[in-house]
């Protein structure tokens, strides 16, 4: 008899920034950190000889709350993955639920007939994760390991091992949710599933989140993002740049016009670096994103982050930081570079808290400048 302990990993990026992460290699998160040292209290007395994951970043991370304590290999392999979601990668999960719901509906309720170009089918990701499971089985007879994988295949492998009548019969599991399997004489059953009880409230998000177990599992806060038509749009962009600017200068003193001139500029010779935020179909900010700025340093420079009055303090301005990653890890940069106010006390806990740290404080044209950077 083999015992297997079947772990999603914790959190990462896509979970954070609301964006589609199947072969995408995200990092975890500053809270996946905190998930995966809860992980490994619960594993502390437990027995495990054997540790698994998916070759992924986030799984490998997960996975090194067992195998790190106990002085075990971690054996990673591709099987393991998530689904590959194709020319879904890294967009944003609301651009799918705006542009592609029937596809989007499909994956959530109907898995057998989502299909994007590119992407691998649920069958053929259910196939490559049951063998590896019942492969690891095989190999551990008699033992106990641990295999960190990832949501979509744990949930697709328990409604088989389940019999489940379909996607309905297991919600969707927690970050570093636990489930124990049991193999004997090939057959494997669950002694139970998606138990995230090793989680405080504070780090785990589906105490927080409640889209995972409505029937349409739409999640109200998912953003998509286009490109800003600066050009007929000028008013729209002066007016929220002369409010984030008095709310870092505490006047209007020094904000000119010119800011347009150079948003036109750079989204003339790249419509991405200027992009209008939505939520549900409806404008809710602005990202802009000074490509040339510190590209000799390897750095990406943010102008601009913004978010119209009415959906602030909802957590949805990190969806902002997520795209401004997504732009400039696909251009190979090592890092993201702002400058804030040192009075502007929202802001610097906000970026603070998404990551960024004080590199550099000096002197401007209009006071003193603190330069904030985080690592992509």
């Amino acid at each position: 008899m083999t015992e297997l302990y079947l772990i999603r990993h914790a959190e990462a990026e896509g979970n954070l920034y609301r964006r589609i992460h199947g072969w995408y290699d995200g990092r975890l998160t500053a809270m996946g950190l905190k998930q995966v040292r809860a992980l490994e209290k619960r594993f502390e007395n437990v027995r495990v000889d054997a540790v698994y994951s998916s070759d992924l970043s986030r799984t490998r991370d997960t996975a090194a709350a067992i195998y790190l304590p106990k002085g075990l290999p971690l054996v990673t392999t591709p099987e393991l993955r998530e689904v590959g979601m194709g020319e879904w990668e890294d967009k944003c999960w609301g651009w799918a639920d705006r542009f592609r719901r029937e596809q989007l509906s499909y994956f959530n309720f109907e898995p057998e007939k989502w299909s994007v170009e590119g992407s691998e089918s649920f069958a053929a990701a259910l196939e490559r994760t049951e063998n590896a499971v019942r492969r690891i089985a095989r190999e551990n007879d008699g033992r106990t390991a641990a295999i960190v994988s990832h949501g979509s295949v744990i949930r697709m492998l328990l409604i088989k091992l389940l019999g489940a009548s379909g996607p309905d019969g297991v919600l969707y599991c927690d970050n570093t949710a636990v489930a124990r399997l049991t193999a004997e004489n090939g057959v494997i059953s669950v002694d139970y599933h998606n138990d995230n009880s090793h989680l405080s409230p504070e780090i785990s998000a589906f105490h927080r989140d409640t889209w995972w177990k409505e029937k349409d599992a739409r999640d109200g806060r998912d953003m998509y993002f286009l490109p800003m038509d600066v050009f007929a749009g000028g008013d729209t962009y002066l007016r929220r740049y002369r409010e984030a600017w008095i709310q870092s200068h505490g006047s209007d003193f020094g904000f000119t016009d010119v800011y347009l001139d150079w948003a036109r500029r750079r989204a003339s010779s790249d419509p991405d670096t200027v992009m209008e935020a939505f939520l549900d179909g409806v404008p809710c900010g602005m990202l802009e994103l000074a490509e040339k700025s510190g590209a000799e340093e390897g750095y990406g420079h943010i102008s601009l982050i913004y978010l119209e009055k009415e959906f602030r303090g909802k957590g949805l301005a990190i969806q902002l930081v997520g795209q401004a990653v997504s732009y400039y890890r696909r251009r190979g940069r090592k890092a993201l570079r702002l400058r804030v106010a040192p009075d502007n006390a929202a802001a610097l806990k906000f970026y603070n808290e998404a990551g960024f740290a004080e590199t550099l404080r000096e002197e401007g044209s209009f006071g003193t400048v603190v330069t904030m950077c985080k690592d992509i």
